[in-house]
């Protein structure tokens, strides 16, 4: 059997939540003027539009520099909320009830179909899960396992940034994505069981293995360190 595509995995991996198809009418429709997703996507400009929507799934709250958020945003960002898919549900059921404070003008999808559609509908511009970093729901189940004492491994930033030279020819360090997933703001422990799991072989990216299998425990916490300051 053929390999998937990148835009064919994106939509299977999609329909594990919705309705695709049904999801953009719904977004065109529910979202549309005031959120931006999909190639050229960008933020709105007017007080009352949002942050375009690419890659949200499994990020931090808040993850653009570029755009003010509303201090109840900020403030989840501060308890460390993150836009999984149960908090991405919850936003669209209330914004106002999950983020007190919030500026989204909306008052909310009540049903669950619609909220699985649309949700659907985002999951294919979010990272697959061959990529860094996987977008939940529908990233690889199988992870690897580290001693604590790896674990326990406290990175040192500026090594971290002299390492970094090799990550960001690809990867955007002001945090734009364009099609290459954004490394900054991971939480540090999950940047180095990802770097780990390529290292191991267990994640297929082949650019990444090969990356991984250069670096030593030491010089992965000094990365995770580094990248994971960026707010």
């Amino acid at each position: 059997m053929a390999a998937l595509t990148g835009a064919a995995m994106a939509e299977e991996q999609a329909a594990e939540i919705g309705d695709v198809t049904r999801g953009e009418r719904l977004f065109q429709t529910k979202c549309g003027s005031c959120h931006q997703v999909g190639d050229g996507a960008a933020h709105g400009t007017d007080p009352d539009t949002g942050p375009h929507l690419n890659n949200i799934f499994d990020r931090k709250v808040a993850q653009f520099e570029d755009f003010d958020y509303s201090e109840g945003i900020y403030r989840a960002r501060r308890d460390g909320m993150v836009w999984d898919l149960e908090h991405l549900d919850a936003y669209l059921t209330n914004p106002k009830v999950l983020v007190s404070g919030t500026n989204m003008n909306f008052r909310g999808m009540k049903k669950p179909e619609d909220r699985g559609d649309v949700l659907a509908y985002l999951r294919q511009f979010s990272s697959n899960p061959q990529d860094i970093p996987e977008a939940a729901p529908t990233a690889l189940k199988e992870e690897v396992e580290l001693p604590p004492e790896i674990l326990a491994i406290v990175g040192d930033p500026d090594y971290g940034e002299y390492l970094s030279t090799e990550c960001t020819t690809c990867h955007q360090i002001d945090g734009d994505y364009d099609g290459i997933p954004v490394i900054t703001g991971w939480y540090e422990e999950d940047f180095v069981l990802a770097m780990h799991a390529y290292k191991q072989g267990i994640r297929p990216h082949p650019v990444m293995k090969m990356m991984a299998s250069r670096l030593s425990d030491e010089e992965i916490a000094a990365l995770a360190s580094y990248f994971g300051a960026f707010e």
